[in-house]
């Protein structure tokens, strides 16, 4: 399942490599991911049926940071909010679970739209790679974005928020005096 969403065309175009990948690459690279304490992969579900990809990667403890990408397979939950609510769970768990101090991505620059997801939920950019990845009709730069833990802690009340006003998270749980 994971080989034919990486090989689909939708999703291979916004990765560093857009080759068809054969069945022998991906079970390497299977066996290094179950094999790597550096790297988290979850699958995405929608009501029970997986949609997508999220990775944690270059988990480094000592220097309290990490990346991530993520990416929908099935064309039909893309639009619908899933995108937003797995970015503000992955922030969840690298800075309260993994407890870093620097959350970082990239993104090819013509991904726009997730370029502007991603500093709605207060990313920084802090960088570009210009012309870094080699495309099939273009050279593409890669822009660099973070978020620091202080910048999580300070945003996470207006994100909660924010996915609660469209249904995308459960109400707080009710305080009642006693």
């Amino acid at each position: 399942m994971l080989r034919a969403w990486r090989n689909q065309p939708d999703v291979a175009r916004f990765m560093h490599t857009e080759h068809v990948i054969g069945p022998e690459e991906h079970a390497r690279w299977f066996v290094r991911m179950l094999s790597d304490p550096t790297v988290r992969y979850s699958v995405i579900e929608l009501d029970g049926a997986p949609v997508g990809l999220v990775c944690i990667t270059d988990i480094d403890l000592l220097n309290e940071r990490c990346s991530w990408a993520f990416y929908l397979a099935e064309a039909n939950v893309r639009g619908r909010g899933v995108g937003t609510v797995v970015e503000f769970s992955t922030m969840q768990y690298a800075f309260e679970v993994l407890g870093v101090q620097k959350l970082c991505c990239e993104v090819l620059d013509f991904n726009q739209p997730v370029i502007d997801m991603h500093r709605s939920f207060g990313f920084v950019e802090e960088g570009r790679l210009r012309r870094h990845i080699r495309k099939p009709d273009r050279r593409c730069d890669v822009v660099l974005l973070s978020m620091l833990r202080e910048e999580w802690e300070a945003n996470r009340p207006r994100l909660e928020e924010r996915l609660r006003s469209k249904g995308l998270l459960p109400p707080p749980p009710e305080v009642r005096a006693s």
